[in-house]
């Protein structure tokens, strides 16, 4: 199988190459990443001098660059490659929609062009919006409340347009949220990591109790490889672990496993549309056969672990406004 990947060198893309490449022998791929500040060639240098992977440096705006790669013959595009961060999507929304919808838009004009056999659009559970109890499944109206998701559900919306309109072989998946390792630290659980590791204070947005679904990204990634070879086109499939904490418990697990004190919490003013909880009802990619396989501490564990052994992944992402230990912003 040939695998169009892009935003490959993203956190989550990164992790998805290394499962795919790591599981199937017969499995070619081509990543195509713009490398913005958060696609870094650091997330798979064991990998370049493998002879089925391909890295690519272009936009998926740039439709010269998204079809010189699929008419060389891919079967299935995963798009991985999207802005993702909420705060950055209130300060500049524009460039969320240029990449999340319009760059959606050009992989599925190339998908339908050149006969690939399957688009994969992966996606996210905040596109539903906040959920006060129960959990959303897969056919509940989407209510994003930022621009990040707006632009997510864009971006999902013109797929499934695509399926229905003109017949493509369109499946997608939306996950909880992700962490583990090579995740860029404007997130919630690298960012109080690293300032944990410098004995900084811990910004929590508001009250702290935002309730959040964790996933390990290897879980996910595992998730997504069903849904590509096994899901049926057309459909959308939620993927969660089921393991709800709010933020502050994530940060008061990380300050025990570091032993910080609790006293480097700090509340501050929230942010504007902050979504208080995410819920997923994941039964029908369980029908798929998927289960997590990682449970939360032992991977939050694993992920402080991996944070603490690798200084020169991070060191150099510290003048980042958005990561730099005195910034106050925290997804």
């Amino acid at each position: 199988m040939r695998i169009l990947v892009t935003g490959g060198a993203g956190f989550i893309g990164s992790n998805f190459i290394r499962h795919e490449l790591s599981r199937y022998s017969d499995t070619e791929i081509f990543n195509l990443d713009k490398l913005t500040y958060s696609g870094r060639l650091e997330n798979l240098r064991d990998l370049e001098k493998d002879s089925r992977y391909c890295f690519v440096r272009g936009d998926i705006q740039d439709s010269a660059v998204v079809e010189k790669i699929v008419e060389k013959g891919i079967d299935v595009i995963v798009n991985f490659a999207a802005e993702t961060h909420v705060d950055r999507s209130i300060v500049e929304a524009g460039a969320f929609v240029l990449t999340d919808v319009y760059g959606t838009y050009n992989l599925l004009v190339a998908t339908r062009k050149h006969d690939v056999r399957r688009f994969v659009q992966v996606s996210t559970d905040e596109i539903y919006g906040s959920i006060e109890e129960g959990s959303f499944k897969e056919i509940d109206p989407l209510n994003p409340s930022s621009p990040y998701s707006a632009s997510k559900a864009g971006g999902d919306l013109i797929a499934k347009a695509f399926h229905a309109t003109y017949g493509l072989d369109v499946v997608i998946s939306r996950s909880s949220n992700n962490f583990g390792p090579c995740q860029y630290p404007e997130k919630l659980v690298p960012k109080l990591v690293l300032r944990a590791l410098h004995d900084k204070s811990l910004p929590l947005y508001g009250d702290g109790k935002q309730v959040r679904d964790w996933i390990y990204v290897e879980d996910n990634c595992e998730a997504i490889d069903m849904i590509m070879r096994r899901g049926e086109s057309g459909e959308v499939y939620n993927v969660a672990s089921g393991f709800e904490h709010t933020n502050l418990e994530v940060a008061s697990l990380i300050l025990q496993a570091l032993d910080k004190p609790k006293n480097l919490i700090q509340f501050v003013s929230d942010r504007p549309g902050h979504d208080r909880r995410y819920s997923l009802d994941v039964n029908k990619v369980k029908k798929l056969g998927w289960k997590f396989k990682h449970g939360f501490q032992e991977a939050l564990r694993k992920t402080i672990t991996w944070y603490a052994d690798n200084e020169w992944w991070w060191q150099p992402l510290l003048k980042d406004r958005f990561v730099q230990l005195d910034a106050p912003w925290l997804e």
